[in-house]
């Protein structure tokens, strides 16, 4: 927009495209959740063969497509399925047909509360004992403290990225603030989260580094693609992480309950990967996690690679010349 355009089209363009994203932002947060339901999620049948495949046939009738059933012969296996992450429940079949479900809570409870009603339907009247074979903890019985703190964790890995590429001109320099941010950003927010919020079990140490992983692989990508490419780079950057990152993560429900691919996507972006290596660390002892780690890997390390080779960035602050020219004096006629 030239400087000779009118105030009022300025004034009415800024509008106009704030508007479009803000429109832009409430489908990309808003959308997924209103299309929330089973994709192929993984669950177990635990009992005698025949009836268990008969079970598992109740359930594809039930909802065609909704689920991924393995059949195993006993509720211990079952419960070690779950404990691996290879299934989010596991309907335990009795003499009379179903008499338990097994869930692990801690890795969706959206999904624990969903199966439960089901479990309840397909009983047909009979009581359904549900046992929490990994409980979510005490102080976050919903996991809406753990999902919660993604979103500050995204707004402000953005904001170190934008800052430490506009401020730090020097490829070093800005390769250190990234990891000292990282670093600090791990060890306060899973402080605040576990011990404040009551949000996380298992060690301290561990789950603060998943955090470090996490900010730093978006901060870097950020700094990284600022620094390589501009202000393109960094919007570029704030798309993947936050406007697709953030709302496809699945933290908040589970990503098969998501629409594909847009689940598979979210687990190929920070946010996404960095919430089930966070599930996975804190709650399963590491279990189903190496894929997300691999995921956040490649963001941190490509991002602090684009960084640490781009020697004066792109995005930096305007400065206005001054002049230092004598200032002219008038007389009084």
């Amino acid at each position: 927009m030239s400087p000779s355009t009118s105030p009022i089209v300025r004034a009415v363009a800024v509008g106009v495209a704030v508007v479009a994203v803000q429109a832009l932002m409430i489908t990309a947060f808003a959308w997924p959740a209103t299309k929330l339901e089973p994709r192929d999620l993984p669950v177990v049948v635990a009992g005698p063969a025949p009836a268990a495949r008969a079970f598992a046939g109740r359930l594809a009738a039930i909802q065609p497509g909704a689920f991924e059933v393995a059949t195993v012969p006993d509720a211990a296996t079952a419960d070690q399925r779950l404990r691996n992450r290879d299934a989010y429940a596991a309907f335990v079949l009795g003499q009379d047909g179903l008499a338990g479900l097994h869930v692990a809570s801690a890795a969706s409870p959206t999904v624990a509360q969903a199966l439960t009603q089901l479990a309840q339907t397909a009983a047909q009247g009979r009581a359904v004992t549900v046992t929490d074979v990994v409980p979510t903890q005490p102080g976050d019985p919903r996991g809406a403290g753990l999902a919660s703190a993604l979103l500050p964790l995204v707004l402000t890995s953005v904001a170190a990225g934008v800052v430490l590429t506009v401020t730090v001109g020097s490829r070093w320099p800005r390769v250190l603030g990234l990891v000292t941010y990282a670093v600090l950003a791990g060890l306060v927010a899973t402080a605040v989260v576990q011990y404040g919020l009551d949000a996380l079990p298992g060690d301290y140490f561990a789950n603060a580094a998943v955090v470090a992983l996490l900010t730093l692989a978006m901060a870097a990508a950020v700094a990284g693609l600022g620094a390589t490419l501009g202000a393109g780079g960094v919007v570029l950057a704030v798309l993947l992480v936050f406007l697709l990152g953030n709302p496809l993560s699945g933290l908040t429900s589970a990503p098969e309950l998501l629409p594909q691919p847009w689940g598979a996507l979210g687990q190929l972006l920070p946010p996404g990967a960095g919430g089930t290596l966070l599930r996975s660390v804190a709650f399963f002892d590491g279990a189903g996690g190496a894929t997300a780690a691999w995921v956040l890997g490649a963001w941190a390390g490509g991002g602090l690679l684009l960084a640490a080779v781009t020697g004066r960035s792109r995005l930096r602050l305007p400065v206005r010349s001054r002049s230092r020219g004598p200032v002219p004096l008038h007389s009084a006629a």
